[in-house]
């Protein structure tokens, strides 16, 4: 069991022997060392309760509570808190512990069927910066799920329907005629503003593009494969930003638009069997008084639109019931934007009045803000146009690379570019990473890439310390005792001992900026230790110590990794 759910469990426990089995604990990081590790919180609304003082009530759950071998001293502060040390005997055999341990003393949660939405680009435009937070923080998400025991389901829901494709298909199929449309499609966003140039300018192009819609959506053999090749090449273009960025989404991960298309017509006539749907303006509407606007009118959730075309809220829908239904998944984690917050909640709200979601499921939108330039405004090219994402990783690894270059201007340039990949892109989603998803942030290359403070270069580098102890040591024996005795060594094993309740949180509430900021802080305790206790002296190392480093350098690699983040023998 990870410390968190211990310490509140004896407490609990305590709490009910002296008559208050109803109060909730609540014990979280001492927010100043010198106070203690812990601090419980509980104390006084329980002694409210029982009309007993509070530092009267924290002195009998101080003498009931058992943490005998947990805690070196327990003590009351302020108004009834109860401030916790835990004992050094104690701190050491968890990190013995999670030294054994492949999952570094990380416990499985209760199983569950997870699913995490992430990237699910268009297809029609090749990935621009806009596609960056989606990628890396589901990527990260699905990655710390299935460390903490989910089945993982990875979902990239791709925008690969719809009328516009009618329009591509048709641009496609005239530049096929002259013989240039292999070239054309190198270049998704000019191959896309190119055709809608046509479709607005040419009358009777856009009668044909028109007829392919009908086509396709009619399953003509002809225009069908000519749009499957264009969904393959866009892949294509996706596939090679995934390898680069490190994301573990491939083709199997992909369920378009396009798969619950067949569907729609069969969801739209249940939602109108139940009642739910009512006819407004032609269209098909779900009214929902959940989200009533100020004069009282509820929210029209359109699901079907004059005429009989469908939208995205419709293909959501039918995914929902897909997944509920054909996956029985527990948990579905959207990660997309949070500008569409208002979609995801009457998306959600009107799938569980269709009984397509049950009470208990856990289908979640994980929004994000957006990333910013300079000027406050969402980050753009100097000429004003979307920053393309494979530009902007290149960018990122050139940058990496003068930085390198600059630190080992001896170093051969194969192994400096290997340095500059793993560095620039690290540097790169950490510093998205690292910030809350639900704020925006400023985009700044020199502070992601710098090797001081909270960015992956400094947590990179301090995995190479790590190791670089390791090489000086050689083999050691790890048989010895793990000692504590030096308040930094404390410092460093408890810091150690909250990795499990850290990525426990992370996985609960899909923050990874929690996660961040703990590998921040123990590499600075690791720093701090460092400096303070002598790991080898006069050419013997201290095995006691080296057990100290060994656990930091894995709990930093598996953190970064968890994050989709390379760490390095040496940079």
């Amino acid at each position: 069991m990870s410390l968190l759910p211990l310490l509140n469990d004896r407490f609990a426990a305590a709490l009910a022997a002296v008559g208050a089995p109803n109060a909730q604990p609540l014990v979280q990081q001492a927010g100043r060392p010198e106070f203690g590790d812990y601090q419980m919180n509980g104390v006084m609304g329980a002694a409210k309760a029982l009309k007993l003082n509070p530092r009267e009530m924290a002195q009998k759950v101080i003498d009931a509570v058992d943490l005998a071998d947990i805690a070196a001293s327990l003590e009351i502060a302020g108004p009834g808190f109860i401030n916790i040390k835990l004992a050094d005997s104690f701190l050491a055999q968890r990190v013995e512990s999670a030294l054994g341990d492949a999952q570094l003393g990380v416990d499985a949660l209760p199983r569950q069927k997870v699913m995490v939405e992430y990237s699910s680009v268009n297809l029609a435009k090749e990935m621009h910066i806009g596609h960056l937070r989606g990628g890396i923080i589901g990527d990260a998400l699905a990655r710390i799920q299935g460390f903490v025991g989910q089945e993982v389901v990875r979902q990239n829901h791709v925008g690969d329907w719809g009328t516009q494709f009618g329009m591509l298909v048709a641009y496609m199929v005239e530049t096929s005629k002259t013989g240039n449309a292999s070239l054309e499609l190198g270049d998704l966003d000019s191959f896309y503003k190119k055709s809608k140039v046509r479709f607005d300018e040419d009358p009777a192009f856009a009668d044909t593009a028109r007829d392919y819609v009908v086509k396709l959506q009619g399953g003509d053999a002809e225009v069908l494969a000519l749009w499957k090749q264009f969904v393959a090449i866009s892949l294509t273009h996706c596939n090679a930003i995934y390898q680069k960025l490190g994301l573990l989404l491939n083709d199997d991960d992909v369920r378009g638009e396009s798969f619950y298309n067949d569907d729609l017509p069969v969801l739209v006539n249940e939602l109108r069997e139940q009642g739910l749907l009512t006819e407004s303006d032609g269209a098909q509407v779900v009214f929902l008084d959940e989200f009533k606007n100020k004069e009282g009118d509820p929210a029209a959730f359109i699901v079907q639109k004059q005429g009989g075309g469908y939208l995205y809220a419709t293909t959501d829908l039918g995914a929902i019931r897909f997944r509920t239904r054909e996956l029985k998944l527990d948990r579905c984690l959207y990660v997309v934007d949070s500008r569409q917050a208002l979609h995801f909640q009457q998306l959600f709200t009107t799938a569980r009045k269709a009984g397509f979601l049950a009470a208990d499921a856990q289908f979640e939108h994980i929004g994000h803000g957006t990333i910013m330039g300079p000027d406050g405004k969402p980050l753009k090219t100097r000429s004003g146009d979307t920053v393309k994402l494979g530009d902007l990783l290149d960018e990122a690894v050139e940058r990496a690379f003068a930085l390198v270059s600059s630190k080992n201007p001896d170093q051969d340039e194969a192994t400096r570019r290997e340095i500059a990949r793993a560095v620039g892109i690290g540097a790169l989603k950490y510093a998205d990473l690292s910030k809350n998803r639900n704020t925006d942030y400023i985009f700044d290359w020199d502070a992601m890439l710098s090797f001081e403070g909270n960015t992956a270069p400094y947590l990179q580098y301090a995995y190479t310390r790590v190791q670089s102890i390791f090489r000086k040591v050689g083999d050691w024996d790890r048989r010895g005792a793990l000692l504590l005795s030096e308040p930094a060594e404390h410092a460093l094993a408890l810091e150690l001992a909250r990795f499990a309740d850290v990525v426990h949180q992370v996985a609960r509430d899909s923050m990874p900026h929690f996660l961040c900021a703990y590998l921040y802080n123990l590499a600075t305790a690791f720093s701090r230790f460092y400096e303070a206790c002598p790991v080898l002296q006069d050419g013997v190392a201290n095995t006691s110590r080296l057990k100290l480093c060994e656990l930091s350098g894995q709990t930093l690699a598996r953190g970064l990794n968890l994050l989709g983040i390379e760490v390095l023998e040496t940079m």
